[in-house]
């Protein structure tokens, strides 16, 4: 295109060059006058060949400027379709939004009802709830702790503790030990057995805004309370002993009351039976042996009441126990301790135990009791009492296993077996209060950290289970 514009430019410019000479010299005759037929002729060419190429060019202008409104239409049609397309996007986006936007607001709602519930339990908790910054500054200060303190949490917030709180029982030590080992800490606090304080410091995660909670819990009658249940536990575990151990003074008593009856109604009858006499004495110095037996074995054990675990062998401390139920227990005329059949069997190599020898014999002997009264309700008379006792050991425990052949214990029965006994349902009944194990269960339990447990069926009859720690 640039190389017609060129020709074209070139063609004018030599056309005026000629016309500035003489415009008509080629069409002049020799005699010098102008051929004007052959002007109007060159002149008519000339414009055909101008039209021609200006037709041509016409031609391919229009071709191309079709093709460019092809060009347009093709783009405007995809500009329509993306416009169509981003539109479409764009709703769905805005959809997509408005629910983003509508369960942003659900979500902020629910947060700030979590918010509020939150806050209500704090501030409705009956323990002050203290939060400090890492400059021991505070960050939350709950109703306990405005009533407590008379600083309202307006005023508190942002302040230093101890400048708001001064007669706050926690120290910035115990605080700065919390954080810095990132441990739960926890200290009780007593005034002259006035107050009593439970408190918790909880290091907070490591997060932008790190520090503690203070939780003081104000625990003195829950304390008395306890504490009166502890003394009301002891009072009946005396009263379960001390019941115990008058039927086992009364039993032999009231046999060496009857048989000395028995000789003072001889002598008055002047009816004397040298021969009974003698065998009615005998009993009664082996009754009286037996309450003496039962009197000393309680000074002894009212003797050796608190001190320090000594290590000793358990078969040493159940054959002293055997021993000493063949002295105290003397149930009925019917029945003696020393008469039942024991069977003993020891594992080898049992080791020695950390133990309150004289408790854990008292322990041992109210199970033997108890067994005993069992055997003592049997009535048929081809029966052969036995008890069994089997020690071993299992998880660095030793197990104790107590089995007896007399009668069984009913579910409702175990479920009360290691509960204190109460006297008034008891009234009457000497055997009802040797048929629990509270002061037992105590020993074994509190005294000593270990288990007891009891198993009954017709196959294997009772059993009562003590496992202690060996270590």
């Amino acid at each position: 295109m640039k190389l017609k514009y060129f020709l074209f430019s070139l063609l004018l410019i030599v056309f005026c060059q000629f016309a500035y000479a003489d415009i008509f010299w080629l069409f002049r005759e020799a005699d010098g006058s102008t051929n004007w037929q052959y002007v109007a002729n060159f002149v008519g060419n000339i414009l055909i060949i101008a039209l021609a190429v200006l037709t041509v060019r016409l031609y391919f202008t229009r071709r191309q400027a079709r093709r460019y409104n092809n060009e347009l239409e093709d783009i405007r049609s995809q500009l329509e379709l993306r416009v169509i397309e981003r539109t479409k996007t764009l709703d769905k986006s805005n959809k997509l939004l408005k629910t983003e936007v509508s369960d942003h607001k659900k979500t902020t709602q629910q947060l700030q009802k979590s918010e509020a519930y939150i806050n209500s339990i704090l501030q409705s908790l009956p323990m002050i709830l203290i939060g400090l910054n890492q400059k021991n500054q505070i960050t939350q200060w709950n109703n306990r702790a405005e009533i407590v303190s008379g600083v309202s949490f307006k005023d508190a917030q942002g302040e230093d503790l101890w400048k708001t709180f001064p007669a706050i029982t926690v120290t910035p030590d115990q605080v700065k030990q919390a954080q810095y080992d990132n441990k739960i800490i926890t200290v009780k606090y007593s005034q002259r057995g006035q107050y009593q304080f439970d408190i918790t410091i909880y290091p907070l995660q490591p997060e932008k805004d790190t520090g503690v909670v203070i939780l003081l819990d104000d625990v003195t009658q829950r304390a008395k309370n306890e504490n009166m249940l502890i003394q009301r536990d002891k009072m009946s575990a005396m009263g379960e002993m001390a019941a115990v151990m008058a039927q086992d003074i009364n039993t032999p008593l009231t046999a060496i009351i009857k048989d000395v009856k028995t000789v003072r109604q001889s002598v008055v009858d002047e009816n004397l039976d040298t021969e009974g006499l003698n065998e009615l004495l005998e009993e009664t110095i082996i009754r009286g042996q037996q309450a003496s037996s039962v009197i000393t074995n309680l000074l002894n054990f009212s003797a050796s009441g608190g001190g320090e675990k000594a290590h000793n062998s358990i078969i040493s401390v159940i054959e002293n126990s055997l021993e000493l139920a063949s002295d105290v227990l003397s149930i009925t005329d019917n029945l003696r301790f020393s008469a039942v059949n024991i069977h003993t069997k020891f594992d080898d190599d049992l080791p020695e135990i950390p133990c309150y020898i004289t408790e854990l014999q008292q322990a041992l002997l109210s199970i033997f009791r108890c067994s005993c009264y069992a055997l003592d309700n049997i009535e048929d008379l081809d029966h052969k009492p036995e008890i069994s006792v089997d020690v071993s050991m299992a998880f660095d425990d030793l197990w104790i296993r107590i089995q007896h052949n007399g009668t069984g214990i009913s579910l409702e029965e175990q479920k009360s077996l290691f509960e204190p006994f109460n006297q008034s349902d008891s009234a009457g009944k000497g055997i009802d209060s040797a048929m629990h194990l509270s002061f037992c269960h105590f020993i074994i339990t509190e005294q000593h950290q270990g288990q007891i447990a009891v198993t009954c069926n017709e196959q294997d009859g009772t059993t009562f289970h003590i496992q202690l720690p060996s270590k």
